[in-house]
């Protein structure tokens, strides 16, 4: 529904909301090492600060979107951004390993409001030409906040320690409540949003063998690059003697594959359906995750500084198509659909991201392995459930 209160945020606002979130989820990635040894636990288990992360980011998702629609935008959206700050003051002060983690899922579930609210927000403000202009703006943008994270991670360890990485959460979130408070209007539309059952949107979505498929995609997708996020600290920071500055600079190659993929998707849409350059996306991190796997057993850091770039490119050709054609056919019901979709398939990235941190050893060839096996996996899942059913649903089609 389109807001006809006919206020609409600054892009910079929109940029901020959404980035915020992104840089929180990985700005941990350089200081787990010293994290780990500072409150005296294994790797094994300072990596649930990042797979935890993804369960209450998950929740948060459902809750705030339930929520904006019932007390509006602006809102819920200061409610999240207040707890995330909440959140991101108990980590610095944290005394211990089970604080940290506590306070860690409370960030998580505050800043859950910065993805689903703010996506909400846009499409109630941007339509037609002007819309799709922000949308594409805004992914750029999102392409290179989560490159951000390990910078400034990096940078504040060095500068620091893993206190001035907690100090900067802290700074930023106070300035992004300070600049929503101020500048944020209210989008809802006047006569509200009009409740929807939510049972009968579960069930069709738990029975789509499609839905499952896209779902199995993106949070695999994502899982491998939260896994990534987990596990190459310890690989490049123990392994190879990285600084955490370094190693966070390498985020920079992860930013120049999402938007090198984001490139190529819009050339290949020239040529190819975007069914076939989802196939052509995964084969290509199959093929670099096996060259990862390599460079990994060679020891190489650089050569597997480029198999990561690679498995990446192909994974960013992939994402895109599968986030727009995952809810083809719920339309009528897009707001509750993505909530719940958005639900599943973050429990899966936490859920890999966990698995990565069961699998963490000091041998740097896990998590290649890992990548190889998430990316055969996703290539059959796509094969069997999504081609499959779409194949039969084409044949029902034509002998009605």
């Amino acid at each position: 529904m389109r807001n006809v209160q006919k206020k609409a945020p600054t892009l910079l606002l929109i940029i901020v909301l959404v980035g915020f979130p992104q840089i929180s989820e990985s700005i941990f990635t350089p200081v787990l090492p010293a994290l780990s040894r500072a409150m005296a636990v294994s790797a094994n288990q300072i990596q649930w600060t990042m797979s935890s992360y993804f369960v209450a980011f998950a929740v948060g998702v459902l809750w705030w979107g339930q929520l904006a629609d019932r007390i509006g935008r602006r809102p819920a959206m200061l409610g999240g951004v207040g707890l995330y700050l909440l959140g991101n003051l108990g980590l610095l002060l944290s005394p211990n390993f089970g604080w940290l983690l506590g306070f860690r899922l409370l960030q998580a579930f505050g800043a859950s409001a910065g993805s689903v609210v703010t996506q909400t927000i846009m499409r109630e403000s941007f339509t037609g030409i002007v819309g799709a202009r922000i949308f594409a703006q805004t992914s750029a943008a999102m392409a290179l906040s989560p490159a951000l994270g390990p910078l400034i991670g990096g940078l504040m360890q060095t500068l620091g320690g893993y206190p001035a990485v907690f100090g900067t959460l802290v700074v930023m979130a106070s300035a992004v409540f300070s600049y929503s408070a101020l500048r944020l209007p209210e989008t809802r539309p006047r006569q509200g949003t009009p409740a929807t059952r939510q049972w009968p949107i579960v069930k069709r979505l738990v029975s789509d063998p499609v839905v499952w498929g896209y779902g199995i995609l993106i949070g695999g997708i994502n899982g491998i690059l939260f896994s990534y996020y987990a596990e190459a600290p310890f690989i490049f920071e123990t392994h190879f003697n990285f600084s955490a500055l370094a190693y966070g600079a390498l985020g920079l190659s992860l930013a120049a594959a999402s938007l090198g993929g984001a490139l190529l998707v819009s050339r290949l849409l020239n040529r190819w359906t975007p069914e076939q350059i989802i196939v052509g996306g995964l084969l290509l991190s199959c093929g670099a995750a096996l060259l990862l796997w390599l460079a990994a057993a060679l020891n190489l850091a650089w050569g597997m500084v480029g198999g990561f770039f690679l498995v990446f490119l192909g994974l960013n050709i992939a994402l895109p198509n599968a986030l727009n054609r995952a809810l083809i056919g719920y339309e009528a019901v897009m707001g509750s659909a993505s909530g719940w979709f958005s639900l599943g398939y973050y429990l899966l990235v936490s859920a890999l991201t966990y698995g990565m941190s069961l699998l963490h050893s000091p041998s740097i060839q896990r998590l290649p392995l890992y990548c190889l096996v998430l990316c055969l996996g996703m290539v059959t899942a796509y094969g069997g459930l999504v081609r499959r059913t779409q194949a039969r649903r084409l044949l029902a089609a034509a002998s009605d």
